[in-house]
């Protein structure tokens, strides 16, 4: 675990300085916000396209796959959407906390640190993890809590929702790539080069600015964080770990990285979706804290765990 400690460590200790500068007031709110922008519309973008482009559709798509992660993740957004309406929470506050315990931190921080610490391998597995938080339970998500809310569900929300996920620049990124590896054709000199410089300002540039948002961050009812945190980095992980591994047949490599993505802490853009519906988002920025410095330790010992067994 050591060994898989300190290989992480850099990638932590980038957050750590975003962290700082931002809690110092040396970096303000609004350039992280632009910085933000920066990694989501161009930087990460470019990575995945680059990734993408070298990638056949069969080396990232996998029924077993999908099925093991998404059964999984949905057996534990369940369990928290339980837990919530069992302590009396309303149901929109249910379906918020259950995003944080399925959603996790794949494209700033899982796509670079996965790939460093897995090898070229990862790429095609945590993509497709990328591919299902963003696709299904970004729109599940919308579409039960309008439904909670309004009672129906209209053509034109299903038409919005799916017309958000196309435009998100990481699902765009990723079919783009695809579909020019489809074309068999090779990437220009220029092209390759450009991608190249520009996705390499995807690693620094993510983990600066996830450890900037954090300290940003208030907080509110600790112990519901450390639940959230412990369904994210715990639970998720071990329901993934049993329908990859003894479930469903995916193949170990592939399953490694998905166990692995599970165990990531939790997204900022769950945030974003409980500050845009005015639902708890104090309650998921505490959860987003809690659940990125406790990574540090749970990350590296998932890795060890797997690696080793």
């Amino acid at each position: 675990m050591l060994s898989t400690f300190l290989q992480s460590l850099p990638f932590f200790a980038l957050i750590g300085l975003g962290y700082g500068a931002a809690r110092t007031g040396f970096f303000p709110q609004s350039a992280t916000d632009h910085l933000t922008r920066f990694v989501f519309y161009f930087a990460l973008s470019a990575m995945l396209f680059g990734f993408a482009a070298n990638l056949s559709l069969g080396e990232i798509v996998s029924g077993e796959f999908i099925l093991a992660y998404l059964l999984a993740s949905l057996a534990v957004w369940a369990l928290v959407v339980t837990v919530a309406l069992v302590r009396r929470r309303p149901a929109a506050e249910a379906l918020v906390e259950a995003q944080c315990g399925v959603v996790g931190n794949t494209g700033f921080l899982g796509v670079p640190l996965l790939v460093a610490l897995l090898g070229p391998a990862a790429i095609g597995p945590v993509m497709m993890v990328l591919a299902i938080d963003l696709a299904v339970f970004s729109s599940l998500f919308t579409v039960l809590l309008t439904l909670t809310r309004e009672g129906r569900a209209t053509i034109g929300l299903l038409g919005a929702v799916v017309m958000g996920v196309l435009r998100n620049p990481m699902i765009v990124s990723m079919g783009l790539g695809l579909g020019w590896s489809a074309l068999a054709l090779p990437l220009p000199v220029p092209a390759a080069e450009f991608l190249s410089v520009l996705g390499a300002a995807a690693t620094p540039c993510a983990l600066f600015a996830i450890g900037a948002s954090l300290a940003g961050r208030s907080t509110e009812r600790l112990a519901v964080a450390a639940w959230l945190s412990s369904a994210k980095l715990v639970l998720h992980p071990a329901a993934v770990a049993v329908a990859a591994l003894v479930i469903f047949p995916v193949e170990p490599a592939a399953a490694l990285v998905m166990v692995v993505a599970a165990a990531l802490p939790v997204a900022g853009n769950v945030f974003i979706l409980a500050q845009h519906y005015g639902t708890a988002p104090q309650r998921v920025s505490t959860a987003i804290l809690v659940s990125h410095v406790a990574a540090v330790a749970t990350l590296p010992l998932v890795i060890a765990l797997l690696q080793g067994g």
